[in-house]
Order: structure tokens, then C-alpha cells, then sequence
């Protein structure tokens, strides 16, 4: 399984250097079933694991010029304090067992896997849409309450199921500050990073015993990983590949649904 768990890490990274995403929210299901970690542990570490990707993805588009850093600075402010008041202060404070009812208790991880696979979905239903994201003007305006709010929101979830959110963050960079998509998507990883890294090192590292070299031999397969498929992404449609990575990404939405509600 162990094998199995690090040959996923790999793709990971490989489909973050073919597509752009969609493999950071991998990282949960493959930590906690393939690794046996729970969710509070799988979930911190999928945090550093998306945000060393995001920063190595983020780094390259930076040096194409794709990363409009005042607006990541805007946007992740609110974004690294949501993700932090999350890390630090909510998730150690949920009991096991969060609601009764009867015989049935519903469980912190049913909780946290259950709202992690509704977004898997929402993820693989944004890669399979076929409409062609709409791209701000490139004159960049902010509506500061909305970046507020909408930053507070993508960190608080992704402080709780350990995913980057992507998909959230591109269409209100396009809506709410009107950048380009090109930008969008650069600075959206430098989002990614930034909230995610200062949210583990903020609030996991500080309440949690990690075990780093474990965490950093898994991320450095999938940064490696990274690069092979930015390489492998010369010689295959990457459209087609997303399309098929969306029906993978419900595949997992479903299988994290039944082990945690059915079986």
C-alpha cells in the first residue's frame, strides 16, 4: 500500500505539471487510505504537500510573468488567516463524534471526508465544464468587502479538507479583481502557496508531532513528478486529459463517500 501511496504522489505531480491541478486534491484520500493517516494528520499534510507544489507551479509562472503579486497579497490575507483560524483553532477543537442521532453518530471525519468529496466534485465538474473560462478586461480593480469575504471563505475551506482550491480562487480573480486568465491562474497558485504553507506552519506544526521525513520524501516525489509532467505535456492533448482526470477526480469523490457513510 505504502508503494502504491508514493507511485500516487508521483501522479500528483504529474498531473499538476500536465493540467495546472486537480492532483493537490489527491493528496487527502490518497494520505489517509493509502497511508492510514487520520484526518486531522492527512489533512495537514496534503496542506504542505499542495502548497510546496503551488509554490514550485506558481515560481514558473512567475518567470513568464503570469503573477500579479499585489493581488495575490490582497487576496491571501484573508485567505492565510482563514486557513489558520481553521488549522489552529477549530479543527483541534472537533470532538469525535459531532452530532447523535440515535444509533447513528456522525463522526469529525465523516464531517471533514463528507464536505472533501462534495468539493472533489465540484473540482471535477469545473475541469469537465466546457465553457472556456471568461477573462477580466486586465485592468485590475478590486471589490475589497467581496476579496475579504471570498478569502476568509476558500481558507477556511481549505483549512478544513487540506485542498488548495483552485477552482474557487481563478473565477474570483477573474470576477472580483478583473485579471486576465493567464494571471488568474499564476497568481491563484501563489495563493494556493502562500495560504497553505503559512496555514500548516502556523497551526499544524506548532499543535501537531509531524513526521517529516515521511512528508517530505511524499512532496518531493510529487514536485518531482511536476516536472515530468510539464515534459510529457509536449507530446499529449492536454484537454482530453483533463476531461479524463475529472471522471477519475468523481470516481474518488464516490469511493470517499461510500467508505466513510456506507461501508
Amino acid at each position: 500500500m505504502e508503494i502504491l501511496g508514493y507511485a500516487m504522489a508521483l501522479v500528483i505531480g504529474v498531473s499538476l505539471g500536465l493540467i495546472g491541478g486537480g492532483g493537490s486534491i489527491l493528496a487527502v484520500p490518497v494520505l489517509a487510505y493509502l497511508f492510514a493517516l487520520d484526518e486531522k494528520i492527512a489533512t495537514a499534510y496534503s496542506l504542505f504537500v499542495v502548497g510546496s507544489a503551488a509554490l514550485v507551479g506558481g515560481l514558473r509562472q512567475h518567470s513568464n510573468q503570469n503573477v500579479d503579486w499585489r493581488t495575490a497579497i490582497v487576496f491571501g490575507i484573508p485567505a492565510i488567516i482563514g486557513v489558520w483560524l481553521v488549522r489552529h483553532f477549530v479543527v483541534p477543537a472537533l470532538p469525535d463524534v459531532l452530532i447523535h442521532a440515535g444509533e447513528f453518530a456522525f463522526t469529525r471525519r465523516m464531517g471533514m471526508f463528507g464536505l472533501f468529496s462534495i468539493l472533489m466534485v465540484w473540482a471535477a465538474w469545473s475541469m469537465l465544464s466546457s465553457k472556456e473560462r471568461k477573462s477580466g478586461s486586465g485592468e485590475v480593480k478590486y471589490n475589497y468587502s467581496l476579496i475579504l469575504f471570498e478569502g476568509l471563505l476558500v481558507g477556511g475551506i481549505t483549512g478544513l479538507v487540506g485542498a488548495g482550491g483552485g477552482f474557487l480562487i481563478i473565477p474570483a480573480l477573474v470576477i472580483l479583481a478583473n485579471l486576465e486568465i493567464k494571471k488568474a491562474i499564476g497568481t491563484s497558485l501563489m495563493i494556493i502557496a502562500l495560504k497553505s504553507l503559512m496555514g500548516f506552519f502556523l497551526g499544524d506544526a506548532l499543535t501537531t508531532q509531524i513526521d517529516w521525513p515521511f512528508l517530505l520524501q511524499f512532496t518531493a516525489i510529487a514536485i518531482a513528478g511536476i516536472f515530468g509532467g510539464v515534459y510529457i505535456g509536449n507530446f499529449i492533448d492536454g484537454k482530453k486529459l483533463k476531461k479524463g482526470f475529472g471522471y477519475f477526480i468523481i470516481a474518488m469523490a464516490f469511493f470517499i463517500f461510500t467508505m466513510e457513510f456506507i461501508i
